[in-house]
């Protein structure tokens, strides 16, 4: 794992009522009337913003908000989520209507010692998506130290990511400390065996992050539609289930590449079928060699669930990505919720250590009621996947470089 400098280190080498800038990821969800739908990104941004506040310093938040292509727009504004932030910190958290300039440094130098400012949406300015070398310099204008506490944006080589990191000295936050951790001992250090799940609808979406884990993981289950894409390239018959059939030879290489590499690739054995996916079907649990013509695989069947449980009986590490069926609508949720508990029940009991992550996945342990029970569950979206796809994150380059 890559060395980075502590945010404690930043509160020993900077007097109290210094300016820190701090990259967080606060795109998060509103209603229409503004108000916040899922605090979970902001709640871990605290432990950074209470750490600095406490030492003294003076916080500017930076971060974007949707896609305003480089130019202002009220309704992307980040002053509802300053507000939404402010009230789950129970403290006054000031805003400022840009994030470079007077305006900014004003915002930011008229803060009390412990303060903490939201600037507005880097992305209103065009140099933020370009990683404009000049924007960073506006940035870095205004403050004595840079923090990152935004995993899920260090897959994007944008100013406030990339080329701040290293413009100013650079720290890493609590929260992208935490994910780096768990990341590292999920893949980079992991104790063995190591099983994933991968799921979701199409190998075509997943072919790299595939490929990585075949090399890297002891056993690699794979559910949901893409299974069913996977059971085509062996020749099995499975009615109207969703399948891409113009990757069935990249599936067949994919398995020989697994089994090349020592990777054991788990598909289930039987399913859960109906006619369609839609509210209030019946399924019925089939062989995965006898799926009739008109019926089509949902979710996998209780036998399958048997064999992935084993598998995390026998595993030391867990990475999940994706569900194991049509989890949205009962009953063909069953497969993802049985497997996600038992996982849960031996990360609990200190037997295994588990990391999820994609916007399924999290949706999915929800739904199980056992997300708080896994070892780490990452919100990071795009971040997480090209990290267990194996590529570098700039954002993360950034903050080990400086």
């Amino acid at each position: 794992m890559q060395d980075f400098r502590p945010i404690d280190l930043l509160n020993a080498t900077h007097e109290r009522g210094s300016i820190v800038l701090v990259r967080a990821d606060l795109n998060v969800p509103l209603d229409e009337a503004g108000n916040l739908r899922d605090a979970t990104r902001l709640a871990r941004l605290l432990p950074t913003l209470e750490t600095l506040s406490l030492a003294g310093m003076r916080v500017g938040i930076l971060s974007h908000f949707g896609r305003p292509r480089g130019m202002p727009d009220k309704a992307l504004s980040l002053a509802p989520v300053a507000t939404a932030l402010g009230q789950l910190m129970n403290t006054p958290i000031a805003f400022c209507d840009d994030c470079i300039g007077p305006t900014a440094a004003s915002a930011l130098t008229d803060l009390p010692e412990g303060g903490i400012c939201v600037l507005e949406n880097t992305r209103f300015h065009a140099g933020e998506e370009t990683d404009d070398a000049e924007f960073a310099a506006a940035l870095a204008a205004l403050a004595h130290a840079y923090v990152n506490d935004a995993f899920s944006a260090a897959h994007r080589a944008h100013a406030s990511t990339h080329a701040l990191a290293k413009t100013l000295p650079a720290y890493c936050g609590h929260a992208m400390q935490a994910e780096l951790t768990a990341l590292n001992s999920a893949l980079g250090n992991p104790a063995r065996p190591l099983v994933a799940v991968v799921g979701g609808a199409k190998i075509s979406t997943k072919l790299e992050l595939i490929g990585n884990l075949s090399r890297k993981v002891d056993t690699l289950i794979i559910g949901g539609g893409m299974a069913n894409t996977f059971l085509a390239a062996q020749g099995v018959e499975i009615g109207t289930s969703l399948c891409e059939t113009g990757m069935l030879d990249t599936a067949r290489a994919i398995i020989a590449e697994a089994a090349a590499n020592g990777c054991r690739i788990l598909l289930p054995c039987d399913g859960v079928v109906a006619p369609e996916f839609a509210a209030g079907q019946t399924g019925t649990c089939v062989d995965i060699a006898h799926v009739a013509d008109n019926q089509m695989i949902l979710d996998a069947g209780p036998q399958a669930v048997k064999d992935i449980c084993n598998a995390f009986d026998e595993a030391q590490t867990l990475i999940w990505n994706g569900p194991l069926g049509a989890f949205e609508i009962e009953p063909f949720d069953a497969a993802t919720t049985a497997a996600a508990r038992h996982a849960a029940a031996r990360t609990k009991a200190g037997q295994l250590k588990s990391v999820a992550g994609g916007g399924d996945t999290v949706a999915a342990l929800n739904h199980a009621g056992v997300a708080e029970d896994f070892s780490y569950v990452s919100t990071a979206g795009g971040a997480f996947l090209e990290w267990l796809e194996g590529k570098q994150l700039p954002g993360v380059e950034a903050l080990a470089a400086n």
